[in-house]
């Protein structure tokens, strides 16, 4: 990998002496870039060959998707790279939460939790409103409050909690003065997704063994989708009876 050319005026130089650690000021040109062409946060990482939850970290620390600026953002981590050089100071109490946490930690497990659910398989959006729930000691939220987490658009938001009120990982509250809704996660959202995600396991294994019937069980496409039908009939099952059986046990 070629070195970065230096930027004249740059608050950090030495990041751009560092193309392998830090992101460079260039870095964070091309992860603006990225976010214009609507990349996600996997796809921009790839592009520069970093971890996704660096690049979810910096986007998130520096503005969010909507409000991201490269100059900017490299100007404000050479600011926090100057004061973590000087002596350490305890987190003023002010800035902390009432259970006395930092908020700049909680906002760093916040990105890389969505970062793991995103690399799970729920879309990038969805899963910054889950961690953001999680992350919440009640639970829940409203979507006015997700927007400011996030720092997305209402509508962005609108469309994540309708996709997770349908995989049943959310649901909807009416807030207690009755003018708001509130997204909530409760004990059994766990259960409902892996019995939603084991019942189509098993919808799917019944059409594969109709399409086996269909193409003749004995030809090369039946006997492949027989085969088909038998592991996600089976495994549809044991996750059924593995969700259930945790839940009378826990």
């Amino acid at each position: 990998m070629t070195r970065a050319k230096r930027q004249s005026g740059s608050p950090e130089p030495e990041e751009e002496l560092m193309p392998g650690g830090r992101l460079t000021q260039q870095d964070r040109r091309q992860i603006a870039a990225g976010l214009a062409e609507n990349l996600s946060y996997g796809a921009i990482a790839k592009r520069l060959q970093r971890p996704t939850s660096t690049i979810t970290r910096e986007v998130m620390r520096n503005g969010g998707p909507h409000d991201y600026r490269a100059d900017r953002a490299h100007h404000a981590t050479g600011l926090r790279a100057r004061r973590n050089h000087r002596s350490p100071q305890p987190i003023p109490q002010s800035r902390r939460d009432p259970d006395g946490r930092d908020p700049e930690a909680v906002r760093d497990f916040t990105a890389h939790f969505t970062t793991l659910l995103d690399n799970s398989g729920i879309p990038h959006m969805m899963a910054g409103v889950l961690a953001c729930l999680y992350a919440t000691d009640s639970g829940s939220l409203t979507s006015a409050e997700l927007v400011r987490r996030l720092q997305v658009s209402p509508a962005s938001i609108s469309k994540a909690v309708g996709y997770l009120e349908a995989q049943e990982l959310i649901r909807r509250e009416r807030d207690s003065d009755g003018r708001r809704d509130r997204y909530v996660i409760d004990e059994d959202v766990w259960y409902r997704a892996m019995l939603a995600s084991a019942q189509l396991n098993v919808q799917v294994a019944a059409g594969a063994r109709d399409g086996a019937d269909t193409l003749g069980p004995s030809t090369p496409a039946g006997v492949r989708l027989r085969a088909m039908a038998q592991f996600l009939g089976d495994v549809g099952r044991d996750l059924i009876e593995s969700a259930e059986r945790r839940r009378t046990d826990g």
